[in-house]
């Protein structure tokens, strides 16, 4: 990585820039050269690489953004819907350019309409240039999911072990975001990614298994005992498990599952994989669950 920016480059504006995502995007614009601010709730325990600035701002509350948004030409943005179109207008005024917003492969599927959609519609009514990059399921979900059960237990509790999807790597949703940046023929682009491999839960779980090096148990339950376990997991996993384990829609909507459970799922030519977003191969199931080894074991390397 540059250990230094050209300060001539547009000044990029990443929030989330801590997450798991968005510290990956930080990096690759480093990477680049291009001069990065970093919008953080607690800017003093924000670890990031001393090129970058971190400043106090909270998307939750647009009326704190303001010394965030300064003399910035471009913009990476997380879905909050309640103030999407505050902060959009906001970011417009302070002479933003271009948004990039990370949204979700659901609402390719026409799941998510209350979430990810109405960001994304803020964006694209501003005026200013937009990428939309839409994820499917990302793979640090199953740490976030089986990750404690795993350290602890060596098990993973799943009542649909044969569900099948096509996990991606964080960092290549990185990179894509990073491309959205620094090409400006990438502006209007919808892109739908997802993973190159097809897998069961039953079949990462397996993965995950042979990078660790230990074998893990796949607990099946029924998907009322999924979720009483992770509800009184908690975190991620209890957060998201009605949704998970098909009690309600993404949209929230009880009774109604929206989630297909087969092993096969019917291909979509909506969804694409890194060798067509980008022209290289994704990083492979087995390559993200070698980098997280450490992580279900609680090791550190």
């Amino acid at each position: 990585m540059k250990s230094h920016f050209d300060s001539s480059l547009p000044l990029t504006v990443v929030t989330g820039a801590t997450g798991v995502l968005g510290r990956r995007v930080v990096d690759g614009l480093l990477s680049s050269g291009r001069p990065v601010r970093a919008v953080s709730r607690r800017p003093r325990h924000s670890v990031l690489p001393p090129a970058v600035k971190v400043v106090a701002g909270d998307v939750h509350e647009p009326s704190t953004l303001g010394t965030a948004f300064e003399a910035a030409k471009a913009l990476v943005l997380i879905a909050v819907p309640d103030t999407a179109v505050e902060v959009v207008e906001r970011a417009r005024k302070a002479g933003i350019e271009h948004i990039v917003v990370v949204s979700s492969a659901a609402v390719t599927a026409g799941h998510d309409t209350t979430y990810n959609l109405p960001v994304e519609r803020a964006v694209q009514a501003s005026g200013l240039d937009w990428s939309i990059v839409r994820p499917g399921e990302f793979a640090t979900n199953a740490l976030l999911i089986w990750g404690p059960s795993i350290r602890s237990g060596r098990r993973a509790v799943e009542p649909f072990p044969d569900q099948a999807g096509h996990p991606i790597h964080e960092q290549d949703i990185a990179d894509v975001v990073v491309a959205d940046l620094l090409d400006h023929d990438r502006r209007g682009r919808i892109d739908t990614i997802i993973g190159p491999d097809t897998l069961t839960k039953r079949e990462q779980v397996a993965l995950i298994a042979e990078a660790v090096g230990e074998d893990i148990a796949l607990d099946e339950v029924t998907p009322e005992q999924a979720l009483r376990f992770y509800r009184e997991q908690g975190g991620f996993a209890a957060d998201n498990a009605d949704w998970l384990y098909g009690f309600t829609s993404y949209d929230g909507v009880e009774g109604v599952t929206d989630e297909p459970r087969e092993a096969n799922p019917a291909s979509d030519d909506a969804y694409l994989t890194l060798a067509e977003v980008l022209g290289r191969p994704g990083r492979s199931y087995v390559q993200w669950a070698r980098d997280h080894a450490s992580d279900f074991t609680g090791t550190v390397d």
